[in-house]
């Protein structure tokens, strides 16, 4: 049996990152006067918004394979690649608010992480049926 408190202490931690991009695009709309359901506007504004954007469709790939890593390859080690997925989605929130420029870093440590994941998920679950 697995440990997964782990990986699940991570998606409450991924949780909390969407919560709070989507509150500094609300933050962003009050700041800047965009109102809903407009998704231009100032610069600033736009950009918060990417943020979101950009987090909500990261996280959505990253879940599974860091559940499916957890289950078939290590609770613990899926874990702390999240806890780094997690950091560096968070230095990309705040390079990308700042200057979207300068992202990239933060952006390819995250993909990196990413990829470890996937491929690692791919190989337990393979594993698995031989």
């Amino acid at each position: 049996m697995h440990d997964f408190r782990w990986p699940a202490l991570i998606t409450l931690g991924v949780v909390l990152l969407l919560f709070a991009v989507a509150g500094n695009v609300g933050r962003a709309r009050g700041k800047y006067k965009v109102r809903a359901p407009a998704t231009t506007g100032d610069p600033a504004f736009e950009r918060a918004f990417r943020v979101q954007m950009n987090t909500l469709e990261s996280a959505v790939a990253f879940l599974p394979v860091l559940w499916l890593f957890a289950a078939y390859v290590s609770g613990l080690w899926s874990a702390v690649l999240g806890a780094v997925w997690l950091a560096a989605r968070v230095w990309y929130a705040i390079t990308y608010q700042q200057n979207a420029a300068k992202r990239g870093p933060a952006f390819g440590l995250a993909f990196l992480v990413f990829a470890v994941l996937a491929l690692g998920a791919a190989w337990g679950v393979v594993k698995a049926f031989i």
